[in-house]
């Protein structure tokens, strides 16, 4: 019981450093994995680049891959690039076992004590990211010290050694014992971890590590697999290409390329077996990468064969999704795009009331009401995404704009609402055959021209920052003010000469209400950046 304590023990200070040294390096990278996005072109070789630099930084294969899910289910990335990043996440993941192999354990806590050192004394926000990183570094080597003194008097119990070479002996049976491991713990690096721990006690020879290395890389498919249920197909066919890919990758290391690798790890660091498992683990990954990305797009056929089936255009929801959480600087890109995207279905809800109002038909009132329902529900679903961005490690920067977004879909919505109230409007005129006079129409066609020239420009500023762009929202809501009282008191003349019935009367004067009120909603939405440009100049 004592061993098992000792071991869980280890394994827990093993993922919890592994976790602080991820999130220290996604804090100190920042804006550069934001970037990612951008990285992703059609070009295979930069996908799986990518996708070995992010594993590194976030320290597990799975994370990532489940990221990719998150990313192709949100709509941020097609499966052809998606792939890429699968391949290059198997590699980026060797770089774990690499550095354990150092044996630097006896100065984990010297790490560890400098680095809290300088966590706590510092006041350079990159300096302290870079010092959480290297806390969780040491406290990895920590757990790795505590797994192998718990495991060491299994070197004095014959049949557990003597289980271990059977491995070797049955290569499915360590496979299937590393698909186990791996598929229990949900991290392939802890696996790997695992497994470095029992070879530096000398509990294992290199014939038995490789099956279960193997296992471990099939095994850690099973997290994506997990996570692509409820998922759009085109996510579940990634997590389905990254199952065949390391399936196919462990098939051919077994039958064709197991002797081969052996006899390659034995020349480069005999004698080392902890060593030789790091190298096997990242030789296999990188040779599966070279002889099957040729052959990417068969596989991706092959993954659309297993998960058939065609792939609905989403009205809703589009750029946000629970498992790009994983990193919360992406996160945060994907969720301003998400906020754009409902800007934009509201300016289609508010050019087809103008259109219901203008050509009186019903059809374009129908399809306000409708698209005012998918902005109530974007408006639901994006908040409930930001509270769970805003609890995780997000820098001050990103928190102000996340509280920003906070109020920016809150006017988004509203613009939604006075769309709606503009369409019922229309209603209520075709049903009691009411209409306006010339004069009336081309000042409606007027305001609204310049409401919706300002708010499509709001949502441009969201995105670009664009400071002049914002200035000169604000200044066109105070013409749309100065204009509605303007149009208010020819209206109301128009009334007093008999020109115009008091029922259209009274109509004409709720619109141009409704269409100063989405004049204000655009100017709220640039006030946060106009505020930014402000600070940077105080600064």
């Amino acid at each position: 019981m004592e061993m098992l304590f000792g071991v869980l023990g280890g394994l827990g200070l093993f993922l919890y450093g592994m976790n602080v040294m991820s999130t220290g390096l996604q804090k100190a990278a920042g804006d550069k994995l934001k970037s990612i996005i951008s990285l992703l072109t059609s070009s295979k070789i930069m996908s799986v680049l990518v996708g070995a630099g992010v594993t590194a930084i976030v320290q597990s294969s799975s994370a990532t891959t489940v990221m990719v899910v998150g990313f192709v289910n949100a709509g941020m990335m097609k499966l052809t690039q998606a792939v890429g990043l699968i391949m290059g996440a198997n590699i980026g993941t060797t770089i774990t076992a690499q550095v354990i192999t150092f044996k630097i354990d006896k100065y984990a806590p010297i790490i560890v004590g400098i680095s809290v050192g300088v966590w706590l004394f510092t006041s350079n926000r990159k300096v302290k990211q870079i010092a959480e990183a290297f806390i969780g570094f040491g406290i990895l080597f920590i757990g790795m010290k505590f797994m192998g003194d718990a495991l060491r008097p299994l070197r004095a119990y014959q049949p557990f050694k003597d289980l271990l070479v059977s491995f070797g002996e049955h290569p499915f049976l360590g496979i299937l014992a590393g698909f186990a491991i791996t598929v229990a713990v949900q991290s392939s690096s802890a696996s790997t971890g695992i497994l470095l721990a029992l070879a530096m006690e000398g509990l294992i020879p290199i014939s038995s590590g490789l099956p279960i290395l193997f296992g471990i890389n099939m095994g850690t498919t099973i997290t994506a697999i997990i996570s692509s249920i409820g998922a759009n197909i085109t996510a579940k066919r990634a997590a389905a290409f990254h199952f065949l890919f390391n399936f196919i990758g462990t098939i051919i290391f077994i039958f064709i390329l197991r002797i081969p690798l052996y006899r390659i790890i034995n020349v480069i660091s005999p004698g080392d077996v902890p060593r030789q498992i790091a190298n096997a683990h990242t030789i296999f990954n990188v040779t599966s990468t070279i002889l099957l990305l040729p052959f990417a797009g068969l596989l991706v056929k092959i993954a659309k064969r297993i998960v058939p089936g065609e792939e609905e255009a989403a009205e809703g929801i589009k750029y946000i999704d629970e498992r790009i959480l994983e990193t919360p600087s992406i996160a945060l890109s994907s969720v301003v795009k998400e906020t754009l995207h409902m800007g934009n279905v509201a300016k289609d809800s508010y050019k087809n009331s103008l259109e219901a109002l203008i050509e009186r038909d019903y059809k374009k009132i129908e399809e306000t009401k409708r698209i005012e329902k998918i902005v109530n529900e974007l408006e639901r679903e994006i908040s409930k995404y930001l509270v769970k961005l805003s609890n995780t490690n997000i820098s001050a920067q990103d928190r102000e704009v996340v509280d920003g977004l906070f109020s920016t879909i809150n006017d988004i919505e509203r613009v939604g609402d006075h769309a709606e109230n503009v369409a019922e409007l229309a209603e209520y005129m075709l049903e009691n055959d009411l209409a306006f006079t010339e004069d009336a129409v081309e000042e409606l066609k007027h305001i609204s021209g310049i409401v919706m020239e300002a708010y499509t420009d709001s949502l441009t500023v969201l995105t670009s920052y664009n400071y002049d762009l914002a200035r000169k929202v604000t200044a066109m809501e105070e013409e749309v003010d100065v204009l509605e009282r303007r149009l208010r008191a020819s209206h109301i003349e128009r009334l007093n000469t008999n020109k115009c019935v008091p029922s259209s009367g009274v109509i004409f004067l709720d619109l141009i209400s409704n269409l100063e009120r989405i004049a204000d909603h655009a100017s709220n939405i640039v006030m946060p950046i106009l505020d930014h440009e402000k600070k940077k100049k105080n600064k």
